[in-house]
């Protein structure tokens, strides 16, 4: 099945009918989406990494849970499949999918699908609707980057800290310099590397073609990228699809922090669902260079609307006492656009 999940777009796939031999389920993605060629004109891929996605899902045996969530992400230009990280736009649309494809009974009128993140071992919840027990699209929940309405599709995070990184912030450090750069390296739910926009000598308000037309920038932001990769516990990040690298800024249309994000090595149009809760989470986190330039609010839910190219993405973070971000949930929604064959 083919669907659009909050920003990206990708195929959905039961984990049944693919290969179980990683090597040629690889093999079997590539093709499909036609990598590695940058129109990627053989296959299903949009030419983009945001529209080159894959989720795998299987019916859980674990407690609690509905559903089991690999995502992988098929590079366009290069015949690599990774599962380095998760993807929360995705994910938006693996509740919808294990109710179409019989794996989570339907109820009438929503339905909460527990889904377990294969990538980082951990779980988040979607709430489908299901008016008359089958899952609905059609709505008028909006989010930036999508055009039109379509169903809200709540998602909420728990336990995400240090999902890939084994630690929140995995130097111990709310700041470190790196290549001359203050950055926050951090991970709640996606391992980020947050820094300022200005000390990357640009403003943060610039275009996303713009930035990926800028070779210097490119340059530095790689350099800084490959020397976090060890101290985030990522190892050599040269062939990985992690860290994200987001430049901050203030906000210019009332919302919390400015970003632009490299995913990452193209500028992303908008921001992954899960790297809008790591940098909300930085903007939360005294000393991050993200923190003084954020609009943070008070009490213990905050609502931080990450602005970025294409709009804005509302975080809603629960706080504990002790200022220590527990629980974030974020809205999506998602559209089945094609269920049939893939000829691979």
């Amino acid at each position: 099945m083919w669907m659009r999940g909050g920003t990206s777009k990708g195929g959905y796939f039961l984990a049944e009918d693919l290969p179980s031999d990683t090597a040629a389920r690889d093999a079997f993605l590539l093709r499909t989406m036609g990598s590695p060629d940058v129109r990627q004109i053989d296959g299903m891929g949009g030419a983009d990494p945001l529209t080159s996605k894959v989720a795998v899902v299987a019916k859980s045996t674990r407690e609690g849970v509905d559903v089991d969530y690999l995502f992988l992400q098929v590079f366009v230009d290069q015949p690599l499949v990774t599962d380095a990280q998760n993807c929360g736009n995705i994910l938006a649309g693996v509740g919808a999918f294990a109710i179409e494809r019989g794996l989570v009974p339907a109820r009438d009128g929503e339905t909460p699908v527990a889904i377990y993140m294969e990538n980082t071992g951990q779980i988040a919840v979607a709430r489908v609707a299901t008016p008359d027990g089958e899952a609905a699209y059609g709505g008028d929940a909006k989010i930036d980057g999508v055009p039109g309405g379509a169903a809200a599709v709540p998602l909420t995070f728990k336990d995400t800290a240090g999902s890939s990184c084994g630690a929140l912030l995995p130097t111990g450090n709310a700041a470190d310099v790196v290549e001359g750069v203050e950055v926050t390296m951090i991970d709640n739910g996606m391992p980020c590397v947050v820094m300022r926009a200005s000390a990357m000598g640009i403003t943060g308000d610039e275009a996303p073609e713009e930035l990926e037309a800028n070779a210097a920038l490119r340059k530095k932001l790689e350099a800084i990228r490959l020397a976090c990769g060890p101290m985030m516990n990522l190892g050599d990040v040269t062939d990985k699809s992690v860290p994200k690298m987001t430049m901050v800024s203030p906000p210019t249309s009332g919302g919390a922090i400015g970003t632009r994000t490299f995913i990452p090595h193209r500028c992303h149009k908008a921001i992954g669902v899960l790297g809008a809760v790591s940098v909300a989470t930085a903007c939360l986190t005294p000393g991050s260079p993200a923190h003084d330039l954020a609009n943070r609010g008070t009490g213990p839910e905050r609502n931080l609307s990450v602005e970025h190219p294409t709009g804005e993405m509302t975080v809603v973070a629960t706080l504990d006492q002790a200022g220590v971000v527990t629980e974030a949930a974020i809205l999506r929604t998602a559209r089945k656009l094609m269920d049939g064959e893939i000829y691979a």
